[in-house]
């Protein structure tokens, strides 16, 4: 009975540890891979980071300074297939969809206003034909250009 139990206990915590498990590998991925893409611009630093699948859509809203120039990375696991992701205004109105950019990893720009944006982000199903759905971790890191760094 008591090996039952330790059995139990051991899967219960793998249960409970996995999904922070996978926090903090995707935060890793974020740093590893992803941050070197906002050079030059200044990670403001917060890892956005999560595991996505195929199909999946998440969003992140996050506010903006007029003035202000930005350099917004979304980027995917390898094995994910591409990552679309449109900047939405407050009305949702598209501001920029990579798709139209052959899935750019990266969008640049400035605001003439202050404002909250809805960064949109969904994992395309694969074209292979798989009974897996392909999962992984996909990062959302936002850079600023520094006055310093834009001198130089």
């Amino acid at each position: 009975m008591k090996k039952y139990s330790i059995i139990l206990v051991a899967i219960l915590g793998l249960f409970f540890l996995s999904p922070q498990s996978a926090k903090a590998q995707c935060k890793t991925f974020a740093k590893t891979t992803c941050k070197s893409e906002l050079l030059p611009y200044v990670h403001d630093g917060i890892y956005n980071a999560t595991v996505l699948s195929e199909g999946e859509t998440v969003e992140l809203y996050k506010t903006f300074y007029s003035g202000q120039e930005y350099r917004i990375v979304v980027c995917g696991d390898e094995s994910l297939p591409p990552v679309e992701f449109q900047i939405l205004d407050g009305d949702r109105n598209v501001l920029f969809d990579n798709k139209d950019n052959d899935y750019s990893q990266i969008w640049d720009f400035k605001l003439g206003a202050s404002q909250m944006l809805v960064v949109s982000i969904q994992v395309q199903t694969s074209e292979e034909m798989s009974d897996e759905i392909k999962s992984g971790c996909v990062a959302v890191l936002v850079g600023f250009m520094n006055v310093e760094n834009k001198l130089e």
